[in-house]
């Protein structure tokens, strides 16, 4: 049975196993819990702290740990996580990888509109431009909770900053084994002439279109790591791409790396507004044409 499981707890299980093999590993947590948390802080409290409501404090321990040679995770709300403490982000970790090696590991949970009742002010939308935006970081976007867990065990090897976003709701598994990290992507069907390329949850999305449609779906949770060759050679054969992303359209999300590989793509997102209305993630969805029934009619109209 696929039982629902939220990526926060899939990677903190993870990361627990990772605590009790290599000592380096660390926690910092910014006034934020889950349940794998409290078993974490019970069994490694030495390497565990609680900073408070305080990110950029946050991403500033976890850049000292970083240089000290640990392999630290600074765990908070996504859009807290990224845009509150991006100076920090830019300064003590980004720029300082580009002189010396630093593992160094941003988590943000709420990735998109996954608290789609907590309104704009929770709503995530730009942080996958704005991690992209800065050299020597790894950004991660991963669709489901196996692919989560795969990404804390990929953390150690990589001395390099990482963002990694998750989603907030618990989402049923998408792999019973996890691709290559490395790569970047997964191609989860092979279509006719249409293929969605999507990222987080809307892979789940896009699984249930191609439950109605003969569509591709690759679903991109890396960038980079990203294979861009490999993935130019997976989209070539279709007539039409379009892209599925929680997040602003043609702002440098998804829609804009796939354009950058020489990719002709129409783009589904969120197209410049903040969304003030109330409504569950299906009802958000429909005012920007994200839901499956406005995916399908534009699969079945074709290229504009």
């Amino acid at each position: 049975m696929n039982t629902p499981m939220t990526m926060r707890d899939a990677l903190f299980a993870r990361l627990h196993t990772l605590m009790a093999q290599d000592e380096r590993v660390f926690i910092v947590s910014d006034d934020f819990g889950a349940p794998m948390l409290d078993k974490i802080r019970a069994d490694y409290g030495d390497r565990f702290v609680n900073v408070g409501i305080a990110e950029q404090n946050a991403a500033n321990i976890v850049a000292g740990l970083a240089h000290e040679g640990f392999v630290p995770f600074g765990y908070g709300i996504a859009g807290f996580m990224t845009m509150r403490c991006y100076e920090q982000l830019r300064t003590n970790l980004a720029m300082a990888a580009q002189i010396h090696p630093l593992n160094a590991n941003i988590v943000g949970v709420g990735a998109g509109i996954s608290y789609d009742l907590s309104g704009p002010s929770h709503h995530c939308l730009e942080d996958l431009t704005l991690m992209r935006l800065l050299p020597n970081f790894e950004v991660f976007s991963p669709s489901d909770p196996v692919l989560a867990g795969e990404i804390a065990a990929y953390t150690p090897r990589s001395n390099r900053p990482k963002y990694i976003r998750l989603d907030s709701k618990p989402l049923p598994t998408i792999y019973d084994t996890p691709p290559r990290i490395e790569n970047g992507f997964h191609e989860l069907r092979r279509g006719k002439s249409v293929c969605l390329v999507a990222t987080g949850y809307t892979t789940h999305v896009a699984l249930r279109v191609a439950a109605q449609a003969p569509v591709g779906v690759v679903d991109v949770f890396a960038f980079p790591p990203l294979n861009e060759k490999l993935l130019v050679e997976t989209l070539k054969p279709y007539r039409q791409v379009i892209t599925l992303e929680e997040g602003f359209i043609r702002r440098g999300g998804l829609d804009m790396l796939i354009l950058s590989l020489g990719i002709p793509a129409q783009a589904r997102g969120f197209d410049g507004r903040y969304l003030f209305e109330v409504g569950n993630r299906a009802e958000l969805h429909k005012l920007c044409g994200l839901d499956e029934a406005s995916i399908l009619q534009a699969v079945t109209k074709g290229p504009s």
